[in-house]
């Protein structure tokens, strides 16, 4: 409950930036994990971290030697993921960034599989392809990108874009049963390099 709250405080501060109302499900939460082959990573990414729904299910299936690197824009619930992952690696920045985010952990390599929970639907054509250019660029050939998308937003224009827009930026682009225990009901899109 006190995820739903934060959450939605910060809905109301910058709704473009976090884009729900309410957290993702575990359920949802569980599909992305799966989609993206975590267990498998060396490198995952975590863009949009929120309060943590993914980087909890992301902590679980990762191997114990992976690295993890989260990039979340809104400084106020970087602070929460850091108290809550006390382990983990939070920055509070732009995924426009992530080369230079790396470089300051000292990460050479690509990354395997990147999970993300930005809003895409939200966000302007110029974003998305900036956006979407610094993930691609970021992942290694053969690597998977993890995203989701709400039921509903296939319908609307900047959905439709968002999908044209990766499918023209990743080599193979599936998606995944609905998930139906989500508010709003949602699916992931698993994009392969």
């Amino acid at each position: 409950m006190k995820d739903t709250l934060t959450f939605l405080k910060q809905f109301v501060k910058n709704p473009i930036h976090t884009g729900a109302v309410v957290p993702s499900s575990g359920r949802l939460a569980r599909e992305i994990v799966k989609q993206a082959s975590v267990g498998k990573a060396d490198l995952i990414l975590e863009f949009g971290a929120g309060t943590g729904v993914f980087t909890k299910h992301i902590v679980a299936k990762k191997k114990l030697d992976a690295k993890f690197v989260s990039v979340e824009r809104n400084a106020e619930l970087v602070d929460i993921l850091k108290k809550k992952f006390p382990a983990l690696k939070f920055h509070a920045d732009s995924i426009e960034n992530i080369s230079q985010i790396l470089q300051s952990e000292k990460i050479k390599k690509k990354a395997d599989s990147i999970v993300c929970g930005l809003p895409w639907a939200a966000f302007d054509r110029d974003l998305q392809h900036r956006l979407l250019n610094a993930t691609h660029d970021i992942l290694r050939p053969g690597g998977v990108f993890t995203t989701f998308a709400y039921l509903q937003g296939l319908l609307l224009p900047a959905g439709q874009r968002f999908k044209r827009n990766i499918e023209n930026c990743f080599s193979k682009v599936e998606k995944s049963p609905i998930v139906w225990r989500n508010l709003p009901p949602a699916f992931v899109y698993r994009c392969t390099k």
